[in-house]
């Protein structure tokens, strides 16, 4: 992973990289909108996102929220495209997915990701978080990572577990959507529960 080095906060762009995948800034670009699109406009994409699934005119409008917070000091907030490493920079590639980690109080971020459905099944998944767990760690200095996985999403369960992350319980009732409340499991995952990479962790 190269990330762009920058205390918690720092405004300055981010450039992840992993093996096989990289996480960008968005740009104002038709192609990211069209990606994000891709992603948030897709029901089932979407089926386990906080919100219904969106038009293009809103993705558009969400990436120009995701460059003011880019560009906010302090920075708290990191929204990322999650592209595909290739032979072309991967800061122009076109985004499969979008990753996040939210800043809270005291040192703690909540993170998440979702990818377009054909980009299902590559473990891109656990890479995102790998990518995000490092980033958060290492380079934020955070001490808490939290994430919240609707109880059916099996898949990003298995991610989180493989990853070191802890269940610490069920929030009953934690989202009102399309007429019905739902549930929440939470997972945290502390720094000093952390496995880096290069201590043996992949």
């Amino acid at each position: 992973m190269e990330p762009e080095p920058g205390p918690a906060g720092s405004g300055r762009a981010v450039l992840l990289t992993g093996p096989r995948l990289a996480l960008r800034e968005f740009h104002h670009t038709p192609r990211d909108v069209d990606a994000l699109h891709a992603v948030f406009g897709d029901p089932e994409a979407a089926r386990y996102l906080p919100f219904e699934p969106r038009d293009r005119e809103t993705c558009a409008d969400q990436i120009e929220l995701y460059v003011e917070q880019a560009e906010a000091e302090p920075r708290t907030v990191y929204r990322l495209a999650v592209t595909v490493l290739a032979a072309d920079e991967p800061e122009y590639a076109t985004p499969i997915g979008t990753a996040v980690l939210d800043l809270g109080d005291h040192r703690s971020a909540t993170l998440g990701y979702a990818l377009r459905r054909d980009a299902w099944g590559n473990g891109y998944a656990t890479e995102i978080t790998a990518l995000l767990c490092e980033f958060g760690f290492r380079t934020l200095g955070l001490h808490r990572l939290a994430a919240r996985v609707d109880p059916e999403n099996t898949a990003s369960v298995r991610v989180l577990t493989k990853a070191g992350f802890q269940r610490e319980g069920r929030i009953r009732h934690d989202l009102w959507l399309r007429g019905t409340w739902y549930d929440s499991l939470l997972f945290s995952l502390l720094e000093d529960e952390w496995v880096a990479p290069a201590a043996g962790r992949g």
